[in-house]
């Protein structure tokens, strides 16, 4: 039996799952582990942390599938974005890595737009330059912790530090260049006299490989503590977003995935280099092709911080019941009509990213009044993160992307009354794929196309990748939705002053 092995480094947990051919998930596991906030304005990971929950979840999922690790043709890696991790010459981690949500370097952020230029910038990367990228955390490190920086060998992304470990191979996926901003979109290279402008010594950022490159093969030592064998192939990987599109058959133009993880977005594949500074755009997995993303800090991380912290009942009579307290609260809010009774919800729990770019924009309940349930406060959360989406979506289409059906992935995708919402608020006809794990699987079909188990793109989605449902829009909710939807975009608007004074 070929088997594929998919390495998720997700924000909050790491997922495996050992897939075959047909795309049919023999096994999973997953382990979580901490996000850190030691001050205001930072998230931290440790790296150290995910290659431990790799290794206990990859022999989780080897016994759980009952095959041996003989049968794995080959390793795919996937990982959150903008991660910079120093690492000296002997491969330790010399400090955590800030994630996608800090935003820490924007005095960084600011001094290099100042020396180089935003133009110059923007032209070359087709990104905006902001304290969540990878760029100005190299910068903060330089000028906040010299000592990690004097000792740092090369700095490395989520899923390329995975792919270390297990190969002892330092590298950097294409898909990930669009973190650091002397990257040239267009040709898939570093430039060298735009990194020596900002400041980012020639020599600390890896090799770049294509996704689907083979950089390696699984080493002794990282066979031992994984419970694998050594001499399997790890293909470079790919940022998770990109690892989702391919993952859900979002592969030619306009075909479109929608982001349900601990974060929330969209991915527009493209033909075409397509930038815009009020969206990301990165290189996708499949040669030749970009994606114009949404990025929000608003996705389902925002139902699992609900559920943290305001079900402490439905988590206590979960086990009574038989369900657990995220579908509890998801039953409470179909109890709800369409458009919460006019509470409204923004859902910027982290600052926010696209379309706004506001580290310092917050969350907010509107709407508020003595016949409000925690029903409507569950819905108005779920259709807030559905706002987020359209902002996205719209924005995309104004700047010439072409989006008529959405690819539902992530564990949001399996709440069928928050991919409805969806639908109905964004107005586009939204497919789910037949796994919950289309991050895994796209990291898997990457491992798949590099040691020729597929003999293309094409091919791995045609016999990977299934729908399982569709969602239609609903136009009898149109006319709550779009009252709503007018108030969120005002709510920012006119609290945007306010939130920036602290």
């Amino acid at each position: 039996m070929e088997l594929l092995l998919g390495i998720d480094i997700g924000t909050s947990a790491c997922k495996v799952s050992l897939t075959r051919r047909d795309g049919k998930i023999i096994s999973d596991a997953s382990e979580t582990y901490s996000v850190y906030y030691p001050k205001a304005g930072y998230a931290e990971q440790d790296p150290d942390e995910w290659w431990k929950a790799v290794c206990s979840s990859v022999k989780r999922c080897i016994e759980a599938s009952g095959c041996s690790p003989s049968d794995i043709a080959g390793i795919g890696i996937d990982g959150q974005s903008w991660s910079a991790i120093p690492v000296d010459r002997d491969g330790n981690v010399l400090t955590r890595t800030p994630i996608w949500m800090d935003h820490r370097s924007e005095t960084q952020c600011e001094d290099i737009r100042r020396r180089v230029g935003e133009d110059v910038l923007f032209g070359l990367c087709g990104n905006p330059l902001t304290s969540p990228y990878t760029t100005g955390k190299i910068l903060w490190f330089r000028d906040e912790m010299p000592d990690v920086y004097a000792h740092t060998y090369k700095i490395l992304q989520s899923n390329s530090f995975i792919a270390y470990r297990l190969t002892g191979v330092l590298s950097h996926d294409v898909s990930q260049g669009y973190g650091i901003h002397g990257f040239d979109m267009k040709k898939g290279v570093w430039n060298e006299d735009v990194l020596q402008k900002i400041g980012i010594p020639s020599g600390v950022l890896p090799d770049l490989y294509s996704c689907h490159s083979i950089i390696g093969r699984v080493t002794e030592k990282a066979a031992g503590e994984c419970g694998l064998i050594s001499g399997i192939p790890v293909v470079a990987g790919g940022v998770d977003s990109a690892c989702a599109a391919l993952g859900s058959g979002a592969l030619n133009n306009g075909e479109t995935q929608e982001q349900g993880g601990q974060s929330g977005g969209m991915s527009v594949s493209t033909d075409e280099f397509r930038s815009d500074p009020r969206l990301i755009l990165c290189s996708h997995v499949v040669p030749g092709k970009w994606l114009l993303q949404g990025g929000t800090t608003g996705g389902g991380g925002v139902m699992r911080w609900i559920t943290r912290e305001f079900a402490a009942y439905e988590r206590e009579h979960s086990a009574e019941i038989g369900k657990g307290a995220m579908a509890q609260l998801d039953d409470m809010a179909a109890g709800v009509s369409a458009g919460s009774d006019g509470l409204v919800f923004l859902p910027y729990m982290a600052g926010e990213r696209t379309p706004i770019w506001d580290s310092k924009a917050k969350g907010v309940f509107y709407g508020m009044d003595f016949s409000k349930t925690k029903g409507h406060f569950v819905r108005a959360a779920m259709e807030g993160v559905a706002f987020s989406l359209r902002h996205n979506l719209e924005t995309a289409e104004s700047a010439g992307a072409s989006v008529s059906l959405l690819r539902a992935t992530g564990g949001s995708a399996n709440s069928r009354l928050w991919t409805q919402m969806k639908a109905d608020i964004t107005g586009k006809p939204i497919t789910v794929p037949g796994s919950d794990n289309s991050t895994n699987l796209g990291a898997a079909l990457l491992a798949g196309v590099g040691v020729g188990l597929y003999n293309s793109f094409d091919e791995a989605v045609s016999e990977a990748v299934r729908v399982t449902r569709r969602h239609d829009p609903d136009p009898a909710v149109k006319e709550a939705y779009d009252k709503n939807y007018g108030i969120y975009l005002e709510l920012y608007e006119k609290l945007k002053d306010t939130m920036h004074k602290d």
